[in-house]
């Protein structure tokens, strides 16, 4: 009879480093500052997700990537995924490597700082350019918005920031 390992909490981060937001491939669920806990006793798991936005219609595919990924672990029993809501997902969640990686997706990563009026400022996720204009504040996804580059005149989409303080 062979002794049962129990899973670590290590080895669930470096396989949640895996799974990718399904809208943007380039950036993890960790990167993005998603994972809010992981707990582990014994062989079961519990991990509990921030979304990014309430209505993220990708909210399903990212809860079953988790449990698919992290059943692939032998020593995973059980698994549990949960949403929460509190404490809730801000911008500020987003790890330099998610930003690093958001711009290599061609998505200008939320500014980590606002401006005195409360307004934000994203430079070009291209040519890293200020001189952009918003085109619409609705992007393809509740999260992001379309700004256009008056430098290398691209369109590129931007992350929208999300804070506690605004």
């Amino acid at each position: 009879m062979t002794a049962s390992v129990d899973v670590s909490t290590e080895r669930i981060f470096e396989v949640l480093m895996n799974v990718k937001d399904p809208e943007i491939d380039s950036v993890s669920i960790i990167d993005l500052g998603m994972v809010g806990e992981v707990t582990t006793e014994g062989n079961n798991v519990k991990i509990t997700l921030l979304p990014t936005f309430l209505g993220c219609p990708a909210l399903e595919f990212i809860k079953t990537n988790t449990v698919n990924a992290v059943k692939k672990l032998p020593e995973v029993e059980t698994i549990e995924v949960e949403f929460v809501f509190h404490p809730p997902w801000t911008s500020d969640r987003i790890t330099e490597q998610g930003h690093v990686n958001l711009k290599k997706f061609g998505i200008a990563p939320p500014p980590r700082y606002f401006e005195e009026d409360g307004s934000w400022h994203v430079d070009c996720a291209y040519c890293g350019s200020g001189y952009v204009s918003m085109e619409n504040i609705f992007g393809p996804t509740a999260c992001r918005s379309i700004l256009y580059c008056k430098s290398c005149k691209n369109v590129f989409e931007a992350m929208k920031p999300v804070s506690t303080l605004m």
